[in-house]
């Protein structure tokens, strides 16, 4: 592999981290407003409605959580989500 050819790879890299960092934020933003729409909707409905996995929509909701953007009300089943900041 030569120089140029290892730059390239480098910013390809570069590039796709760039990319999904953003789509994660967009579809954290999403997540945020569905919920402020609806906060007892589920894991399930979130998935659905974002396009992304369950697992996803759980890694998202908790890192918003660690950030103190969102929090859980009540228990798992009959609670609900409460946006605390928004991000926008």
């Amino acid at each position: 592999m030569n120089v140029t050819q290892n730059v390239t790879q480098n910013e390809l890299v570069e590039t796709a981290q760039k990319t999904a960092q953003k789509t994660a934020q967009k579809t954290a933003q999403k997540i945020i407003e569905l919920i402020k729409g609806n906060g007892a909707i589920t894991r399930g409905e979130l998935a659905a409605k974002v396009g992304i996995t369950e697992r996803g929509v759980k890694w998202q909701l908790n890192q918003l959580k660690n950030k103190g953007i969102i929090k859980r009300v009540g228990p798992d089943r009959g609670g609900h989500w409460e946006v605390i900041e928004s991000r926008e």
